[in-house]
């Protein structure tokens, strides 16, 4: 019978025989149906009899007629459904188990980051603005290339294009954007629409801010972790605000502010629509896509940065299509870019005023833009006039206050080509231009321009410097000799006041470089730098005191605070008031009847002294007015010789071209002192010997510095003196040859 205790329809065993009935085998069934064989029962185990999985019998089924009971027909819906709850099943643990391993995989990518409560945004390294006088922008130095902007600076529409092109949900995911991706994605397989990537901007930013350009899935695990704390820890416009000021734009520009002035020249707040499309669109491949590399890329590229801003009302359609009529163009390249000339310099000597500093800084210079830019176009189209005929490859230009401030300083013919600053570096025999130290320590000694010595041959040792035109003029005054750069009345001073005299003299006016103090220092043999010699020239300019040439006004933070701001400076008085009245009455001359006449500026005061080195290798002109001191080299820098181009040539050419701009709309000052001491020009009597070359290389110009070779030349008698040429053989002369040395 039944046991009780078990569930309705499952019954315990019974092999026993009915009451009063001997057991007779055709009593017990014991076949095994299709039901009873391994696994045949058990869809039926609860509804018919048989034998149980551990082969026990089940409660016996009714028959009926007899014959054996069939088992029911199984349920189908109870089998469906069965089976899509265990694939339910076998989803949701699936689904945990992948939760637990994704979880593992982000807390083991998370685990090599520095802790999140550790963690912080990493300075931008300091960019250094370098302004001109009124302000305006120079260059920038730095590893950015730009300052810092903030997004309130900004034209709307410059980040708008960023976050159109780039990341068009950003502002609304939270940093990692699962439907941009798949958008991507698609996009990408069916090549239809805007090509996007599947990274964020906070993604971008994660990646730009703290990891490595590598392309990795353990890379991009970290990107994501990054991107979510960014977003917990600013704001978008924060996020956006960092990201226009860290993204790369290619040759060296780190920023929009920093991209924006070097493809179009300006700041990033006044860039137009259409150049904002182009740097938006940038970001993307800046080598391949840089409007001065590539302009067709670059403006097909903001094309489809506009399609993508007008289909999120980020542009209106007519400004889009004004912009898609003008697109952007690069700024045309300003000549060779003189302006790094001197950003360089003002970076070789910043740390003389500011040692250290962790974020932008604000250099202001004493430079001109206007000097500058007139300045590097006549050196330049000289060259490019000239230079062939001359064989001169390069040349530079410094010019500045008598109190030293530098106006315009040029240190080659094309910055791009070499940026070798040859106004700051290098270093040359400056010739004749050297000689007014030597008659200065002559003056201090007790001459005056009416001071007369002989010009006639002078031998020292086995050294014998010789004029320009290998003739002598005999007793000339120290006005005239300086004037027509007389070799043998340099080189007579010199020996007189010793060579070391010389070299204090020098030093004392500010000349650095190392002199040697020997007979050929008259003559300008030891090297000095230009900027070296135009800080020199200075003292007469200003009236005697010395001047220490600078480039910085005031260095401040990107705040306003002042970091630096440039006080009273100078070497103190240097040449006594009359002796430097001398001077200046001397150096006047030269524009008078001397090398440098066919530079002279009507109206104007104006002193300097040209000068030609050893064979012809440099030639070099210094002239200053009461405002403005200006000195020019050209030569070779691999000191090849030139084709005899000597001081009063070339460079009187470009300093008159330079001054005359410069000096223009300003009122006429005199050079200090020089009135007292000035005289008219001597007669040509007085300066002209009676050999037929006398006075003409005296006009042709002076002698390149060198040891010739001894030449005997009989020295004049007063007997034989000429009265020399009439005016008009003169001009004659200076149409034919010019003046120069």
């Amino acid at each position: 019978m039944a046991n009780g205790r078990g569930r309705a329809g499952r019954g315990e065993p019974n092999f026993d025989v009915p009451e009063g009935r001997a057991a007779v085998a055709g009593d017990l069934d014991l076949r095994l149906s299709r039901e009873d064989r391994p696994g045949g029962g058990v869809a039926k185990r609860a509804g018919g009899g048989g034998q149980d999985q551990r082969g026990r019998a089940s409660a016996p089924a009714p028959r009926g007629n007899g014959r054996r009971a069939s088992s029911p027909a199984p349920r189908k819906g109870k089998r469906r459904g069965s089976f899509l709850g265990r694939l339910a099943y076998a989803g949701v643990v699936l689904g945990l188990w992948g939760v637990i391993g994704l979880a593992g995989l982000v807390a083991y990518h998370a685990s090599q980051l520095p802790p999140i409560d550790q963690l912080s945004v990493p300075k931008r390294p300091p960019n250094i603005a370098i302004l001109a006088s009124d302000g305006s922008l120079l260059a920038n130095r730095g590893e950015t290339g730009g300052r810092v902007v903030s997004i309130k600076e900004l034209p709307p529409y410059l980040p708008r294009a960023f976050v159109a092109i780039e990341d068009r949900r950003f502002y609304g995911h939270l940093g990692v954007d699962p439907v941009g991706i798949a958008r991507a994605i698609g996009q990408n397989l069916t090549r239809r629409g805007v090509a996007q990537g599947g990274s964020t901007l906070t993604q971008q930013l994660a990646k730009n801010l703290f990891l490595t350009p590598e392309r990795s899935a353990s890379r991009k695990i970290q990107e994501a972790i990054l991107a979510l704390w960014l977003e917990h820890k600013y704001t978008k416009d924060e996020i956006l605000e960092l990201y226009l000021n860290r993204v790369y734009f290619g040759a060296g520009a780190y920023g929009v502010e920093a991209a924006a002035q070097r493809y179009f020249g300006k700041p990033a707040k006044s860039v137009s629509l259409a150049e904002a499309a182009m740097l938006g669109g940038l970001v993307q491949a800046p080598s391949r896509l840089a409007p001065n590399r590539n302009l067709p890329a670059a403006q097909a590229r903001a094309a489809q940065v506009f399609a993508a801003m007008q289909e999120l009302g980020f542009a209106k359609p007519q400004d889009v299509k004004v912009a898609l009529a003008q697109p952007a163009r690069p700024a045309s390249s300003r000549g060779g870019g003189s302006a790094n000339y001197v950003a360089d310099l003002v970076m070789d000597v910043l740390d003389d005023f500011v040692p250290k500093f962790d974020s932008d800084i604000v250099v202001q210079t004493t430079v001109d833009t206007t000097l500058q830019g007139v300045a590097e176009k006549a050196l330049v189209d000289e060259l490019n006039t000239k230079g062939g005929r001359y064989n001169v490859g390069q040349g530079a230009l410094v010019s500045m206050r008598p109190d030293g401030a530098i106006r315009a300083l040029i240190g080659g013919r094309d910055y791009a080509q070499s940026q070798f600053n040859r106004a700051t570096s290098a270093k040359r025999q400056p010739g004749s231009s050297f000689k007014p130290f030597v008659y200065l320590a002559a003056v201090e000694k007790g001459a005056t321009p009416d001071t007369v010595r002989e010009d006639a041959p002078i031998r020292i040792g086995t050294w014998q410097p010789e004029n320009y035109s290998h003739q002598y003029e005999g007793a000339v005054t120290l006005r005239t000799a300086l004037a027509l750069s007389l070799n043998t009345v340099a080189v007579r001073l010199g020996q007189e006041v010793g060579p070391k005299a010389v070299v204090q003299t020098a030093q004392r006016l500010g000349i650095t470089s190392p002199l040697q103090a020997n007979g050929s220092i008259a003559l300008g043999t030891s090297e000095v730098t230009p900027l070296e010699m135009v800080g020199a020239y200075g003292a007469f300019g200003n009236g005697g005191i010395g001047v220490i040439p600078y480039v910085v006004s005031t260095v401040k933070a990107a705040d306003g605070k002042v970091l630096y701001k440039r006080g009273e400076g100078g070497l103190g008085r240097v040449i006594d008031a009359n002796a430097v009245g001398m001077m200046n009455a001397m150096m006047h001359e030269t524009f008078v009847i001397g090398t440098a006449k066919k530079g002279d500026i009507a109206g104007w005061d104006l002193a300097g002294k040209t000068g030609t080195s050893q064979d012809f290798r440099d030639a070099w002109f210094i002239g200053y007015s009461g405002t403005l001191v200006t000195g020019i080299w050209l030569g070779n820098d691999d000191s090849e010789p030139t084709k005899k181009a000597s001081g009063g040539n070339l460079p009187v050419e470009i300093w008159k071209t330079y001054m005359s701009v410069a000096l223009k709309g300003q009122t006429p000052v005199p050079l200090p002192g020089m009135n007292r001491w000035r005289k008219a020009p001597e007669t040509t009597a007085s300066v002209a010997s009676a050999s037929p070359g006398g006075l003409l290389g005296t006009l042709i110009g002076e002698a390149p510095q060198a040891a010739a070779p001894p030449v005997a030349q009989p020295r004049p008698s007063a007997g034989t003196r000429a009265r020399g040429p009439s005016q008009d053989d003169r001009n004659f002369l200076e149409k034919l040859f010019g003046i120069g040395e």
